[in-house]
């Protein structure tokens, strides 16, 4: 191949590589968009229950 042709390849590969990571990104905006959060509460720490974990199977 000439490396002219390979150039053009790379180039191609990077734009599909940057249309995917953009894609990915609109998705997680969409999700986050449409995540329910009660008011007041971190969505970082939503859902978690404090004290101790119940153990896993394996432990028993």
């Amino acid at each position: 191949m000439q490396p002219r042709s390979n150039k053009r390849q790379k180039e191609l590969a990077r734009l599909e590589r940057r249309k995917e990571k953009d894609e990915r990104r609109e998705q997680r905006k969409r999700e986050r968009a449409e995540r329910v959060v009660p008011e007041g509460e971190d969505p970082d720490i939503a859902g978690i229950v404090p004290g101790p974990q119940p153990k896993e199977e394996e432990e028993l």
